[in-house]
């Protein structure tokens, strides 16, 4: 979803600066022919003027999008491994008055971490992917819920999950947690963790 979101707003900006071009471009010429020059430079520069605005508000989205990125830790998260990344996880749940036990390396039976709560048992699949996350991490959760008498199961990834992936999760009640929103986690809880 978020890819296609940045998708959207990548195409209206593309939008905008077409229209300032056009406008710097083709009003000039149409404006020379009937009403003097004058009117000309008039319009070259309000068409400057769009083309600059336009390039000031990209540079500020884009350094406002890279602060928040580089503030939730994502940009460090990619750069785990899988481990460092079931770790970090600990620790923002912990932060967040989660009791956390990390499984065993093998024979984890499909979880990763085992949170703790309000009487509330859940099992975490944890999935640091460089590309989107198929249906096994899916599979894995749901065959742990049971194993461990977990009331939930969630899938925690930098990444994306497949198209298929979330519909095993969505008609198994799995929660799924993307990159967006452990972004979102990382901004929440960096004073804490920190």
């Amino acid at each position: 979803m978020a890819k296609r979101r940045r998708k959207k707003e990548q195409v209206s900006w593309e939008g905008l600066l077409i229209v300032g071009i056009l406008y710097f471009v083709w009003n000039p010429i149409y404006q020379s022919t009937g009403s003097g020059y004058i009117a000309a430079g008039v319009s070259m520069f309000v068409g400057a003027l769009i083309l600059g605005t336009y390039i000031l508000i990209l540079r500020a989205i884009n350094h406002k999008r890279n602060e928040r990125l580089k503030d939730s830790g994502i940009i460090e998260i990619d750069k785990m491994t899988g481990e460092q990344f079931e770790r970090y996880l600990s620790q923002v749940y912990k932060s967040m008055g989660y009791s956390v036990q990390m499984t065993s390396k093998t024979a984890d039976y499909g979880a990763d971490l085992i949170l703790q709560k309000d009487g509330k048992k859940i099992i975490i699949q944890a999935k640091r992917y460089n590309s989107n996350v198929g249906i096994k991490a899916v599979q894995e959760v749901i065959g742990a819920i049971n194993h461990y008498k977990a009331i939930e199961g969630w899938v925690v990834t930098n990444s994306f999950l497949t198209k298929n992936a979330k519909k095993l999760a969505e008609s198994n009640k799995v929660k799924i947690i993307e990159r967006e929103e452990l972004i979102e986690l990382g901004l929440i809880i960096k004073p804490r963790v920190s």
